[in-house]
């Protein structure tokens, strides 16, 4: 099939704009990354240690296994560290610019408050408010299509989850007012 000499561009209002400060480099982001990962092996390969790592008269002890993929990840962490100082001298591509930060931020803050949500409100209600924050806010849709639309989600799931396959999920005080 050959190819067509024809380009479609199409042009997205809102995507970041290409001339926005970067926030963190590469280097960083791996740096710190592979610092959290190397203290996480060493503390799981000390706890495993200290669970024991030996063979028992019926086999390996429970940290055996554990504490030598702990070691494993170790010596990787450290070869990546390694790594970082040679190339310290080249430059670092961007990893994130503030117009990328703040497309990530405006999923990650509602999610976290969904999370976060569902201990005092209940699955059902978060997942409402959730739905319907998403659409209004970063979709563009009419609050009323949003919150219609949410409703008819949360309420679904609810008739999924709690009436036709009685699965317990968190719930909140709507819940509780209407007896379930």
């Amino acid at each position: 099939m050959a190819k067509s000499d024809i380009e479609i561009i199409v042009e997205d209002p809102t995507a970041p704009e290409a001339d926005s400060p970067p926030v963190t480099t590469t280097r960083v982001v791996e740096v710190a990354s592979l610092l959290v990962l190397l203290a996480l092996s060493v503390m799981l390969g000390f706890d495993n240690w200290r669970t024991g790592i030996s063979w028992a008269s019926d086999g390996p002890q429970a940290g055996y296994f554990p504490f030598y993929l702990s070691v494993i990840l170790v010596a990787a962490c450290l070869y990546g560290l390694g790594r970082e100082v040679v190339k310290r001298t080249e430059p670092s591509d961007t990893f994130v610019t503030r117009a990328q930060l703040r497309r990530v931020m405006q999923v990650f803050v509602p999610t976290l408050l969904f999370v976060l949500g569902v201990e005092w409100l209940g699955l059902y209600v978060a997942s409402f408010l959730l739905v319907a924050g998403f659409m209004w806010w970063i979709g563009r849709i009419a609050l009323w299509k949003s919150l219609l639309t949410s409703f008819i989600f949360a309420l679904l799931m609810f008739l999924t989850f709690q009436v036709a396959f009685d699965v317990i999920m968190p719930k909140g005080p709507l819940e509780a007012a209407f007896g379930f």
